[in-house]
């Protein structure tokens, strides 16, 4: 089974998100940690949290970027709870039976998400639209790059635009 697994192309995540998740967690969307945000009263690293953040389920930390990656059903188990008890514990989910519900929710949702080949990157784009958060998922292309594992010869901007 796939699912979505953090990359870091640099170290520009530890700038822009309040907690950076490590290279190579687990992740999900993280959507859940939204629900009660007013957008419009974020600013600086929790604003880039909301619009292009997916949330590692190690460090509960962002990653502009994820890809997809194969995992096991004990990896997939994992991920359930620790999802469950972060519910309990951040967001007063009445009980762990009601945490797993939503856990298991944001890993099908997740799973959903990898029906790219392995290694493919993919960027979150959230905004605020009429019926709530709007999310919108991409493939980030890399021209001329083979789909690989170690990300380290991508680059998004060239010298010129540094």
């Amino acid at each position: 089974m796939k699912f979505l697994l953090t990359v870091r192309l640099d170290s520009s995540d530890e700038r822009i998100f309040p907690v950076a998740a490590e290279d190579g967690e687990w992740a999900v969307p993280g959507s859940f940690t939204l629900w009660d945000v007013v957008p419009e009263a974020l600013e600086g690293a929790e604003q880039q949290a909301f619009a292009h953040g997916f949330l590692g389920t190690g460090s509960f930390g962002w990653s502009s970027l994820v890809t997809v990656a194969e995992m096991g059903h004990r990896d997939r188990e994992t991920i359930r709870e620790r999802l469950a008890e972060h519910l309990i514990a951040h967001y007063g989910a009445p009980s762990r039976e009601e945490a797993m519900q939503v856990a298991e929710e944001e890993v099908a949702f997740t799973e959903g998400l990898c029906e790219h080949p392995s290694e493919t990157l993919i960027a979150v784009d959230r905004e605020v639209g009429q019926e709530g958060i709007v999310e919108s998922y991409r493939v980030v292309e890399t021209p001329g790059l083979p789909n690989s594992a170690d990300h380290s010869a991508l680059r998004l901007f060239g010298p010129e635009d540094s």
